[in-house]
């Protein structure tokens, strides 16, 4: 069998020192153009396509990677652009650790994977036991949205206020008949969301949906508009996505938004499919709570303290509320 090159073979054929040619694929350290152009002309000839990433763990004691830790199944988790724009700040802020992302679904090879550091994102009732099992591994946690416990930094919103504005600005508008649907039930932030809209309507009714997904807000607007005779005049909807489902809902039954239903999210995101509409919603630093995730992990690898961090969701009004008919 044919031996694999090694980094000591190519540093021979471009006539330098195996430290110089480390340091052309490592980048810690200037090199000469001329020297580099050698180096990569060398690893080319002989097939080498960089260091063993096995052999470099050994020396250093670490796999480069970060375990990303997900309440939700991963099929429903990324149907959510808020997941998406969180994970692309968490693998911006993680690159220049020379680490990668490595998705584990709850409770799956949390006892054996080979990561350095884990990311938990939507902290609830499954993702604890997880928090158990790698905190017995010594492994540095970060949390994103949720309780993870003690000395596990936090990377939050303010979701309890936050929530709290858009009901306020419902009942500012006039609105007294309020329905609510949250996200599923088990997650911290949905829990937190929920106070703060019960602090404007403490006897609103709830509908918890399966996920953050527009089905699940059509389900939900269904059932909530079923009665005409006791239909609420405003739903407050725990993500925007629901919002968009809601906001079906109520054209199914012919109802005008905001005229006949006004309706408030949460996220601030880019809805496919939801225009004309502007939705009433709080927006959210998705990505800069990921960045931020990132941020704490590479301070608890360095061996330093990484405080939480709680970011503040921008109000804004857009043209899916209005007050109700009885106040027009």
């Amino acid at each position: 069998m044919t031996r694999r090159p090694t980094l000591a073979d190519v540093a021979a054929a471009a006539g330098v020192s195996p430290s110089t040619a480390s340091v052309v694929f490592s980048g810690k350290a200037p090199v000469a153009d001329a020297t580099r152009a050698r180096v990569l002309v060398a690893a080319a000839e002989l097939g080498y396509t960089g260091p063993d990433p096995f052999a470099a763990s050994l020396r250093t004691g670490r796999s480069g990677i970060v375990g990303v830790v997900l309440e939700e199944h991963l099929g429903v988790a990324f149907l959510d652009p808020v997941m998406t724009l969180t994970m692309d700040g968490l693998a911006d802020a993680v690159a220049p650790l020379g680490a990668g992302l490595l998705l584990l679904p709850r409770g799956s090879g949390l006892a054996t994977a080979p990561i350095d550091a884990a990311v938990l994102i939507g902290v609830g009732e499954a993702t604890r036991g997880s928090v158990e099992t790698l905190r017995a591994r010594g492994i540095p946690l970060v949390a994103i949205e949720g309780d993870a416990g003690e000395g596990v930094p936090r990377i939050e919103l303010d979701n309890r206020d936050a929530q709290r504005r858009a009901a306020e600005h419902l009942r500012d508008l006039g609105h007294a008949h309020v329905a609510i649907v949250t996200l599923p039930p088990h997650l911290d932030l949905t829990r937190d969301r929920l106070a703060g809209a019960r602090e404007v309507y403490p006897d609103a009714p709830v509908h918890a949906a399966g996920g953050s997904l527009i089905d699940e807000g059509l389900a939900a607007g269904r059932a909530i508009l079923a009665d005409p005779r006791d239909r609420p005049t405003a739903v407050i909807a725990q993500s925007d996505l629901l919002a968009a489902g809601v906001i079906r809902a109520a054209e199914e039954r012919g109802l005008s938004v905001p005229a006949d239903l006004s309706v408030t999210g949460f996220d601030g995101i880019t809805v496919d499919g939801l225009a004309p509409y502007e939705l009433t919603t709080l927006v959210q630093p998705a990505a800069e709570k990921g960045r931020a995730a990132g941020a704490a992990v590479a301070a608890l690898l360095e061996g330093r303290d990484a405080a939480g961090i709680r970011f503040t969701c921008a109000f804004r009004a857009g043209g899916t509320t209005a007050p109700p008919a009885a106040c027009r």
